[in-house]
């Protein structure tokens, strides 16, 4: 019998490094591999896995030129582009962390996120150059400002990533360091930091392949949702996993025709989209059959009516529809109701994804009965590592020692969850979620206000928009939107902004002072989704 002896840390010549599981080596696994397979399609212009490599490194390179080091934040202002996908990969390969910055926020609301994460590089496009300038003004903390497509007056991202990238050391950045910074808009108006790490990402990624069927070498994967949103980001952690193929969709006016011809061209197998996207997507598919490659088709961030779940099951019958549930604290998908459900548990967001381990319970953290309503909290390995620079509110969400997640649900008897109300008080607008606090402080704000409440009431093709109902001032004998729009255009993201606007003498409140919002509902919201302003 021959011996064997056990390597000594001096005889393993491999970096450790080569060994992580996330995203960068899995890239660069496909870079050596396949280098000649496209990775990544947008605007009829292909990148190879060899391209997206070298491209990322070479911008890592030239970011640790510049003095950014591991755990730096680099925030990253873009549209749907390529560019995007090397840049975050060109971060996190010298452990730099992205920052995703919601390209719709206010100077203000970037503002905020410049100083809380304590970034000093932001990585934009021409387009958007001007906000973040004024930003850069305002907040005097941005060092280095690169712009993607070309602008004299700062660093250009293709004459960095043209440089030489010999000098890019090799670093170890471990699963547990944080690889995304996801701001959520918080409750009481201040966005949190989700944390992100590489572990939680790379669950995220089976969690998304388990969910699929008929997976295949050849799948190709559309990316529609905004790539600032972790619902566009972190769809390319199954892509990256797998060495498929990706489309990016430009952002911009969503045109259903123009959706379904790249669909037809790039010969996409699976896409998520919203319901008002689907929507769209089914009358122009019925005006005009194409011939689609589709097997995957899902949706989430809003609810779906049953109209629109039975139009995506008649105008794809051969793609099997899922629904996606989650959050960004949870990377973010933690229910899945599978294609075959679809219309038997219409409504239904599903069971619980393997992987992670849910609960249903009542304010004391005990388990309610099948049937009843309580918070569903959950473990899992794609649970966020925290609040950026916010214990109190990492120690809030992680009380009991479960995440909670503010959604109140409860289980039929086979097991599948149904969302009952959002205990955080949210709007979901076009897939945008819309905190009534964060609205409701800007509203404060304006000098021809007393008091306000804002509450949702459906729309036919946003599924839910804001409604403000304010005490005016003293004096004040007349309010309009027209007048408030100055104030909450330097405020709030336009998403954001109320839509109608009532005028109260008072608001209801309960003994303790509260604002009852359901009677503020029931007289000013609607369940008539007929509603088309």
């Amino acid at each position: 019998m021959t011996a064997t002896t056990e390597p000594t840390n001096e005889s393993i010549t491999e970096p450790l490094h080569s060994r992580r599981n996330h995203w960068n080596n899995q890239v660069h696994r496909h870079s050596l591999m396949t280098p000649d397979r496209v990775a990544i399609r947008y605007l009829d212009r292909s990148t190879t896995w060899r391209d997206l490599d070298e491209r990322s490194r070479a911008f890592a390179a030239a970011l640790h030129r510049r003095g950014v080091g591991f755990g730096d934040r680099v925030l990253m202002a873009l549209l749907n582009r390529t560019e995007y996908i090397e840049a975050v990969l060109g971060a996190t390969l010298i452990g730099a962390i992205p920052v995703p910055v919601n390209i719709r926020m206010s100077p203000a609301e970037v503002s905020y996120l410049v100083s809380d994460s304590g970034a000093r590089v932001i990585v934009t496009e021409k387009l958007l150059a001007p906000l973040l300038d004024a930003v850069r003004t305002t907040t005097g903390a941005i060092d280095t400002m690169i712009v993607v497509d070309g602008d004299p007056t700062h660093l250009d991202y293709e004459t960095l990533v043209a440089e030489d990238a010999s000098d890019l050391p090799e670093i170890d950045v471990p699963e547990d360091t944080v690889a995304l910074i996801m701001y959520t808009s918080g409750t009481t108006g201040k966005p949190k930091g989700t944390m992100l790490t590489h572990t939680n990402l790379q669950a995220q990624a089976v969690i998304t392949i388990n969910a699929a069927v008929g997976n295949s070498d050849d799948d190709v994967a559309s990316i529609v949702p905004p790539i600032f949103h972790i619902a566009g980001l972190a769809g390319f952690a199954p892509i990256f996993y797998r060495g498929i193929r990706a489309v990016i969709h430009p952002l911009g006016a969503f045109d259903a025709d123009a959706m379904l011809d790249t669909l037809e061209r790039e010969g996409t197998t699976s896409v998520f989209m919203v319901p008002a996207q689907w929507q769209a997507v089914c009358a122009a598919q019925r005006a005009r059959p194409r011939d689609l490659a589709l097997r995957n088709i899902s949706w989430g961030a809003a609810p779906a009516s049953d109209t629109v779940l039975t139009a995506m099951s008649e105008n794809f019958p051969q793609a099997l529809n899922a629904t996606a549930f989650g959050q960004t604290e949870m990377s973010p998908v933690t229910c899945v109701l599978e294609g075959k459900d679809a219309l038997r548990k219409i409504g239904s967001i599903g069971k619980v994804v393997p992987a992670v381990t849910a609960r249903i319970v009542d304010p004391m953290m005990n388990d309610v009965r099948p049937g009843e309503v309580g918070e569903i909290v959950y473990r899992g390995p794609n649970l966020m590592k925290g609040y950026w620079r916010n214990p109190e509110g990492t120690a809030e969400a992680f009380r009991g020692g479960w995440f909670h997640s503010g959604d109140l649900v409860r289980a039929d008897e086979d097991g599948f969850l149904y969302v009952v109300d959002r205990a955080k008080d949210m709007i979901i607008s076009g897939g945008e979620n819309i905190y009534c606090a964060e609205v409701e402080n800007v509203l404060y704000g304006h000098p021809k206000i007393t008091e306000a409440a804002v509450i949702g009431r459906a729309h036919q093709k946003w599924g839910e928009v804001p409604v403000a109902v304010v005490v005016p001032a003293d004096g004040v004998t007349e309010l309009t939107l027209a007048e408030l729009e100055p104030h909450l255009n330097e405020n709030l993201a336009r998403f954001k902004h109320p839509k109608h606007l009532v005028i109260v003498d008072e608001l209801p409140r309960n003994a303790s002072g509260k604002v009852l919002k359901p009677e503020l509902r029931n007289a000013y919201g609607s369940k008539d989704v007929g509603l088309a302003d």
